[in-house]
């Protein structure tokens, strides 16, 4: 009983086949992606009071484009 014998476990490593004396290694078929623990819903008035309100900066108007001057008709 050898590496030439088809039955037996060396054989079959031998040759890179699988039977029923050697299994193949078994994989999970499907594994559930695990979900990141959800965060508690928190009510306005505690996230209003960890939170600073920031006052908007003012904008300052932008200046006014001077309006583009059209080119002298064509000659004719």
């Amino acid at each position: 009983m050898g590496k030439g014998d088809i039955k037996s476990r060396k054989g079959k490593i031998a040759r890179g086949s699988y039977g029923v004396r050697r299994q193949r290694p078994s994989t999970p078929g499907y594994v559930v992606p695990v979900k990141p623990a959800a965060k508690k819903a928190v009510a306005k008035e505690e996230v209003e009071e960890k939170t600073p309100v920031k006052k908007a900066a003012a904008k300052k108007p932008a200046a006014k484009k001077a309006p583009a001057k059209k080119k002298a008709a064509a000659k004719k």
